[in-house]
């Protein structure tokens, strides 16, 4: 009897199983190149989105105080100050936070060289001189500063005003002493008292959101008596924008208020990622004549914060910002990007960190201080 077994499994050579590897190898390189290539294209769409949200919220928070600048009521300041006592501060000067009736300053940082600016190597310098209370915030140096301070648009209307000795006492209807609260300020102490002839801010001594009143150590007689609903009480707005350190590390946009003693609130970080605040200064035609005459409305000129007068008549004459913001991305991007995107005004910038490979960008629009222009 003959045993059939079956014919015996050949299995793969040697230069088959290394082609097959080959070919292996080769297919995995491409499918880790194309992983490679969707996660860099990932990084980088995220970054330019985070870049122009960012850029946008910073932009929309500055963008809507700057375009306030001057408001004082039915008259602006520009107006109020052309008449001798229309405008009075009873504010006490104890520090530099609030400086009225000066509506706007800006203080230049020093940059690298009239043409670039190192962040990580910048001086610690602003022209002119940051005041004392706005150097208490720490702001970072590469970055312009921006003061500003105006009454808020919404006010309520003066009921009564009971002039006793030397105080006063402001009755507005309780129903709208919501209008002195807006922004998150649950206690207004920085008011102001505006109609079409007269402005007055002051500090409030006491304060009772259910009855509607305000008391405050100076007579208010010249408002009394006014046509109804011509007298108006706002919250004043004293404000600084600065770039601080954020939570995270990075650099951010930060705002602080002003105390009624004149120095700053802690800032409070705005938007992440804002690496640098850079301004210019629209001056009006007859910024020149402006302590002895009136504003022409028009813009005549932009010129960089460290050239402006640094006095009030000097600051009357601002009639529009260029106001640019240098963004960068939370994280990194993965890719290379062109200077020419990091850049604001004509200043080229160089980050901190040369090397953390985040996505920059530089955003810049032109402001106009509405309530200063053609003869508001």
């Amino acid at each position: 009897m003959r045993l059939s077994f079956p014919h015996r499994a050949r299995g793969v050579s040697l230069i088959e199983l290394m082609i097959a590897l080959a070919i292996g190898a080769f297919l995995m390189l491409g499918l880790v190149r194309v992983f490679s290539a969707s996660r860099t294209a990932y990084q980088l769409s995220e970054g330019v989105s985070r870049v122009q949200e960012n850029g946008r919220f910073a932009m929309d928070f500055i963008q809507r105080d700057l375009r306030m600048v001057g408001h004082m009521g039915c008259v602006n300041d520009q107006s109020h100050m052309q008449n001798a006592g229309a405008l009075a501060n009873h504010v006490p000067a104890g520090g530099s936070g609030v400086n009225l009736p000066t509506g706007i300053q800006a203080y230049e940082a020093t940059k690298t060289s009239t043409s670039t600016m190192n962040l990580g190597t910048a001086a610690s310098t602003w022209t002119p001189a940051l005041p004392p209370a706005v150097a208490a915030l720490g702001p970072l140096p590469g970055s312009d500063v921006l003061q500003l301070r105006f009454l808020l648009s919404e006010g309520a209307p003066v009921s009564t005003i009971a002039v006793a000795g030397g105080s006063s006492t402001i009755t507005i209807p309780a129903a709208r002493w919501e209008a002195l609260t807006q922004g998150g300020v649950a206690a207004p102490t920085l008011l102001g008292l505006a109609d079409c002839s007269f402005v007055d801010l002051f500090v409030a001594g006491a304060t009772n959101s259910s009855l509607g009143t305000v008391t405050v150590a100076t007579p208010l007689d010249r408002y009394t008596p006014q046509p109804a609903g011509q007298t108006m009480l706002h919250r004043l707005e004293s404000v600084v924008y600065y770039v601080g350190r954020g939570a995270s590390g990075q650099r951010a946009l930060m705002r602080a208020r002003a105390n009624p003693n004149g120095s700053y609130q802690a800032g409070e970080e705005l938007v992440d990622g804002i690496e640098s605040l850079q301004l210019e200064i629209g001056l009006d035609r007859n910024a020149a004549a402006m302590a002895t005459e009136p504003p022409s409305g028009y813009v005549g000129s932009f010129v960089r914060p460290s050239t402006v007068a640094n006095t009030e008549p000097g600051w009357r004459a601002v009639g529009a910002v260029r106001l640019g913001v240098l963004v960068s991305s939370p994280d990194r991007a993965a890719s290379e990007q062109a200077e020419d995107g990091r850049s604001l005004f004509g200043v080229r910038f160089t980050p901190e960190d040369p090397s953390d490979n985040r996505y920059r960008f530089g955003y810049e629009s032109t402001v106009a201080l509405r309530n200063r222009l053609y003869g508001n």
